[in-house]
C-alpha cells in the first residue's frame, strides 16, 4: 500500500506551518504502508501542477493536512467546494475573489477517506477532533477540490481527503498541539485509513 501525505509551507504573517514541521516527522512506513510526502507552497496554481506529477502515480490513498488558527481540535473534512475566494493573498500575491477552482468542474467533492472511523479513533485515543463541513476557500479547500478532481478525471479509486490542524505550542498562538501530540494524531489518522476501507455509520452532524 502507498499513501501520499501532503502538507503546506509557511504563509500570511507565520513564520512556521505545523504541517510542513509534521512532514518531517512522519515516518517513511506505516504498518505495511509505504509514506510518501510533499510540501506543496500556498499558491493555488503552482499545486495544482504538483499535484498533476504527484497523483498519476499509483497511490491508494492521499491525506492533506493544513493549517487553521485559532481552532482547537483536529478537524476532519467533509467537503470540498467548487470556489477560490481567498481572504488573503497566497504566497505570490494571488488573491482570487469568487473564481471557480475548475470551470468545468463539479460544485463539490466530498471526501473518501473514512472520516467518521477517523474521528472515532481520534477521540478515543484523547486526540479532540470532529467531522467539519467545510474546508474554507482559500488554499487548502483548493487542494483538496483538486485532488479529488484529479483522481476522478484519471479514473484512479484512490482514497483522499483533507485534515484541519491547530497552531503549535511553539508558534505562541491559542490555542495550539504540540508536534508530538499532532505527528501522534497524523500516524493515528494514516493508519485508520490503512485499516478501514469503509467508514462507519455514526452521526457528524452540527448545528451549523
Amino acid at each position: 500500500m502507498k499513501i501520499l501525505v501532503t502538507g503546506f509551507e509557511a504563509f500570511g504573517n507565520d513564520a512556521i506551518n505545523p504541517t510542513e514541521e509534521l512532514l518531517k516527522q512522519l515516518p517513511s512506513k506505516i504498518k505495511d504502508a509505504s509514506i510518501d510526502t510533499v510540501l506543496l507552497p500556498v499558491v493555488g496554481k503552482q499545486t495544482d501542477r504538483i499535484l498533476r506529477e504527484y497523483l498519476y502515480t499509483d497511490y491508494d490513498c492521499v491525506i492533506s493536512f493544513g493549517l487553521a488558527g485559532g481552532i482547537d481540535e483536529i478537524r476532519v473534512e467533509r467537503v470540498a467546494i467548487n470556489v477560490d475566494d481567498y481572504r488573503i493573498k497566497d504566497n505570490a500575491g494571488n488573491q482570487p475573489i469568487d473564481e471557480p477552482i475548475e470551470r468545468n468542474g463539479k460544485n463539490a467533492y466530498f471526501s473518501t477517506l473514512p472520516i467518521k472511523r477517523i474521528v472515532e479513533k481520534l477521540n478515543t485515543d484523547d486526540y479532540k477532533a470532529s467531522v467539519s463541513n467545510s474546508a474554507g476557500t482559500y488554499v487548502c479547500n483548493h487542494v483538496m477540490y483538486e485532488v479529488l478532481y484529479i483522481l476522478e478525471k484519471a479514473n484512479k479509486q484512490t482514497k483522499a481527503g483533507f485534515i484541519h490542524v491547530p497552531y503549535l505550542d511553539t508558534q505562541d498562538k491559542k490555542p495550539s498541539i504540540s508536534l508530538e501530540k499532532l505527528t501522534e494524531a497524523a500516524i493515528t489518522i494514516i493508519s485508520t485509513c490503512i485499516a478501514y476501507d469503509q467508514d462507519v455509520k455514526v452521526s457528524g452532524g452540527k448545528e451549523f
